[in-house]
């Protein structure tokens, strides 16, 4: 029976044969080293993809936040900051390379530096009761901003105050700040049509005359 067994089961007795071989166990401590390698190898791979991953969403949060933090709360805080006479708190909105153009005066006024002076003169010179109110303002794009609005003296508006301002930011080591600046404010002296006919009168000379362009 027992010979039968073997002589029909060469499988069996190859398999015998290979545990009885001083080798065996060792080659099968390597192949089970090799497989726990393997399974370790993997699992690195998959914690490296994860952690890569994570940290990839997380700067991409990072940067997605300051991309698109409201351009129009930087503007917001620059009101604030001169509302509050503390011009403290608009220095680090403007950018030390900022332009800055209120239409009432003949030319911008150029860099950081200068332009806190002309606002540390508005303060100082202006009554704290005196106070910008934003009437509306574009929050579409974070890096362009449109405001309008007027002054109000103890919450009563003030007379010829209404104003429109433009202001461009862009991203300095990770923060917005204002790039650009242009102030339009109402006149206190409406010509009403009579600036339809002042500027058909420049048109006409300019027609005449183009080289009076340059002098603009």
């Amino acid at each position: 029976m027992m010979k039968s067994i073997f002589t029909s089961s060469p499988p069996l007795l190859l398999l015998i044969s290979q545990t009885q071989n001083p080798n065996f166990k060792h080659q099968k401590t390597l192949i089970f080293r090799k497989q726990k390698l393997t399974t370790v190898r993997e699992k690195l791979v998959t914690d490296i993809v994860v952690v890569v991953a994570a940290a990839v969403e997380e700067q991409a949060s990072v940067i997605s936040a300051v991309e698109s933090s409201d351009g129009a709360d930087v503007v917001k805080r620059f009101y604030g900051g001169i509302n509050s006479r503390d011009i403290s708190l608009v220095e680090d909105l403007i950018a030390e390379n900022c332009v800055y153009e209120d239409l009432v005066f003949p030319r911008p006024f150029v860099g950081r530096k200068a332009i806190l002076d002309f606002f540390n003169k508005f303060v100082d010179a202006i009554s704290g009761d005196l106070q910008f109110v934003i009437d509306d303002i574009s929050d579409e794009d974070s890096f362009a901003v449109g405001v309008t609005w007027h002054l109000e003296w103890k919450g009563r508006p003030f007379p010829f105050s209404k104003g429109c301002s433009f202001y461009r930011l862009e991203l300095v080591n990770g923060r917005k700040q204002i790039i650009y600046a242009r102030d339009s404010v109402e006149p206190s002296i409406k010509p009403g049509e009579t600036a339809l006919v002042a500027i058909r009168g420049v048109t006409w000379l300019l027609q005449k005359f183009p080289q009076l362009a340059d002098r603009f």
